[in-house]
């Protein structure tokens, strides 16, 4: 089955004080910020959740997330490929702002990570993680990416899938970007090995603090397929994701159409010509109970 958004459209206007406003455009208003515009994590991630709740950002988050999305300083490949994720829309039904500490898992070259490293700020830090198979796929884009310190708070790991050293509680969210069906996918002779997806989850609901958020962006697959699609089309289906993420204590409490296709009958390979970069893709957040 297909999920329709779960949530109410109604802006919770009144879920941040006008203080908490000062302080989230004080934290981005200079990169780095000076311990004036220093923002309290905790409060900003009680009312970006709040607005995950939502549907969609505050005014004050979506303002945030444009900002990172403008940010001159972004490529032109970046900005080619915002035409097709909408990263505006899809991080603000996420909940992420100022001050937060988020896993980037599996986020190949950066390209969230770097957005994300303006959304959260000085006081904040993106942790871009990658196991061997996809560092050495993303190898030159993370190179010009991270040349010369200029994502100062973003730290790049390169670690066994299962030992992330992610730690217990120790983030506010965390997002996979159309990967989550590779846990289900193994290729060991193309250097892809199976992963033990249970133990893979289960990492990052640890690391979780309760009431952080994980978001979930992946292809969609025909409905009732499981994870079988994911080894030979890169597809999974999603009400498998849902049941996959609640066996780990991660409650879905929102969704999107805004990467939807109609017309993507989803029975290619994500990487054929006549789909790739238009793919059928929903677009999921998870709560830590």
């Amino acid at each position: 089955m297909r999920i329709a958004p779960l949530l109410s459209n109604t802006l919770l206007s009144n879920a941040v004080s006008s203080s908490t406003f000062l302080l989230v455009a004080l934290s981005l208003g200079s990169f780095p910020a000076t311990s004036a515009g220093r923002s309290d994590p905790g409060a900003n991630h009680a009312a970006m959740a709040a607005s995950a709740d939502a549907g969609h950002g505050t005014d004050a988050s979506r303002q945030i997330i444009a900002s990172a999305i403008a940010n001159p300083a972004r490529s032109d490949a970046d900005r080619e490929r915002d035409g097709r994720d909408h990263p505006g829309e899809v991080l603000a039904l996420a909940g992420f702002g100022p001050g937060m500490t988020i896993a980037d898992v599996f986020g190949g070259g950066g390209y969230y990570s770097e957005i994300l490293s303006s959304v959260v700020g000085a006081q904040g830090k993106i942790l871009l993680v990658n196991n061997p198979p996809y560092e050495a796929f993303a190898k030159k884009d993370l190179a010009v990416r991270l040349a010369d310190g200029r994502l100062p708070n973003v730290v790049s790991s390169v670690v066994p899938s299962d030992a992330m050293a992610l730690g217990a509680s120790t983030l506010d969210g965390a997002l996979i970007v159309m990967s989550y069906h590779d846990l289900y996918y193994a290729d060991p002779e193309q250097g892809w090995p199976a992963i033990d997806a249970a133990q893979f989850i289960g990492q990052i609901a640890t690391a979780l603090k309760p009431g952080g958020t994980l978001l979930i962006i992946d292809h969609s697959a025909r409905d009732d397929s499981g994870k079988s699609a994911a080894q030979s089309l890169h597809r999974i289906d999603e009400a498998f994701a849902i049941a996959d993420f609640k066996s780990h204590g991660l409650a879905l409490i929102g969704s999107s159409d805004v990467l939807r296709n109609k017309d993507d009958d989803r029975s290619l390979n994500v990487f054929d010509p006549a789909i790739r970069g238009k793919t059928d893709r929903f677009v999921h957040v998870y709560r830590k109970q």
